[in-house]
């Protein structure tokens, strides 16, 4: 493939941008191709070259890259309107009547700009609701670029992951192992009454796709109801992906008090929400003293994107067109990987998946998992499979990122930058595609 045009912007983007990017995980090495367009699950880069896309904006893009018609008239509408009010508009009531009629435990929204916004507003609104300071997160999982969660190390042990984080913030977080319960019962044995909430994605979906274990959901709201904590569920990457318009707490049957989304209730626009019980909600600023407020929330365009996107979706079996082809793809790739990389893993749900590569020593994964890991423990290979954000990076992260993903993206297939973020599959896929792209696999592993 010829890349001269996108090594001829990156050269220019490194003399005015940070790093030539604006967002870390795009500097790809040796050099990032820059995008021109996209054309259903398909982009075209600045020098003409086509990529199967798997990356879908690391999410948001379910209908992929070419809007049907009921999507694209509803945004070029708000979009003649007028840019942005600075007021209230009907469509962003009409989008949060929708989700609430869909999400089990959602009453009442707040809508935001970002994912990261979302969780920063959930967080606090979590402390000012329970006086509390102290929030409980996942190792591993990723909420967005907000000092609360910017953490690394251990109950006990804890520091700021990134310099210009002052370590009085860190001092507020306790990261626990995601699916150790026991870890979990003696953090809030140790600190419950100093601890406002616990926050958790459903499924860790920025490390490498890791699933949770039977119960490890059950023991969190557990924890939270004897301690009066509140169970918040970070949907920013699984919401209205996993388990369709219930999203993955309608999977897993369990209802968080506060839920964050990005931007996938947008259409793939810029967006985030947090949503949860009434008596929680409100007490946002102005019906409550929780201060939350930005000017471009509930943008008319994104709302429109978003509800248009989401009818769409409840009205033309997208979810059973987009779980099939995850399903195809993943159970294809565990065939591949127990022929040519049996110590790698295939996992993910839905329209989501990755093959890690794992060090396992036990036998290929079972027909239990044959379409991604599922934390059965019956399966041969249970103990080595990823149960934490640790387990997920004790891979050979490295080959996966300068070898692997590198010749994918010469067959023409593109992958998320790295070892950890997971890849999505979007209702523009077809069977076909998903052939061509297990053939790539073939050729890469």
């Amino acid at each position: 493939m010829n890349h001269d045009r996108s090594r001829e912007l990156y050269d220019r983007a490194l003399s005015v941008l940070a790093g030539g990017v604006n967002s870390s995980v795009r500097a790809t090495r040796p050099s990032p191709f820059f995008i021109e367009r996209g054309d259903g699950a398909h982009v075209i880069d600045a020098d003409g070259n086509r990529y199967l896309d798997y990356v879908m904006g690391y999410g948001p893009l379910l209908l992929g890259h070419t809007m049907p018609e009921e999507v694209r008239a509803a945004v070029q509408q708000h979009a003649s309107q007028g840019p942005m009010y600075g007021g209230p508009t009907e469509v962003e009531v009409e989008l949060a009547e929708f989700v609430t009629r869909h999400v089990p435990s959602v009453e009442m929204l707040r809508f935001v700009n970002s994912g990261t916004e979302a969780t920063v507003s959930a967080v606090r609104l979590a402390r000012g609701i329970t006086g509390r300071d102290k929030i409980v997160v996942m190792q591993g999982g990723y909420h967005g670029a907000q000092e609360s969660t910017l953490v690394e190390g251990e109950p006990g042990d804890v520091h700021p992951s990134t310099r210009g984080i002052p370590e009085s913030f860190a001092e507020h977080t306790i990261p626990v192992p995601f699916n150790d319960p026991g870890t979990a019962q003696d953090v809030f044995e140790a600190h419950g009454d100093e601890i406002a909430g616990v926050l958790v994605e459903p499924v860790l979906g920025n490390n490498g796709i890791v699933m949770p274990v039977d119960g490890y959901h059950g023991t969190l709201r557990n924890l939270c109801d004897e301690y009066g904590s509140l169970l918040i569920f970070d949907e920013v990457i699984t919401g209205f992906r996993v388990g369709g318009l219930q999203c993955a707490q309608g999977t897993f049957g369990i209802e968080p008090d506060l839920t964050t989304f990005g931007k996938v209730i947008g259409g793939g626009f810029p967006v985030g929400a947090v949503g949860g019980k009434t008596e929680l909600v409100e007490q946002f600023t102005p019906s409550g003293s929780v201060f939350q407020s930005g000017t471009f929330s509930g943008h008319p365009v994104t709302m429109a994107a978003g509800l248009a996107t989401l009818e769409y979706c409840a009205e033309n079996d997208v979810y059973d067109h987009v779980n099939a082809l995850g399903e195809k793809l993943r159970s294809g790739l565990r065939d591949i990987v127990a022929d040519q990389a049996p110590e790698y893993t295939v996992v993910g749900t839905d329209s989501m998946f990755k093959v890690l590569f794992t060090r396992a020593d036990s036998p290929p994964q079972a027909d239990d998992c044959a379409t991604g890991c599922c934390q059965d423990p019956s399966c041969p290979r249970f103990d080595d499979c990823p149960k934490t954000g640790a387990d997920v990076g004790k891979g050979e992260t490295e080959r996966w990122e300068r070898l692997f993903w590198q010749s994918m993206k010469e067959e023409g297939v593109w992958l998320t930058a790295n070892q950890f973020e997971c890849q999505f599959v979007s209702d523009a896929h077809t069977m076909e595609d998903i052939e061509r792209t297990l053939e790539a696999y073939k050729t890469c592993l």
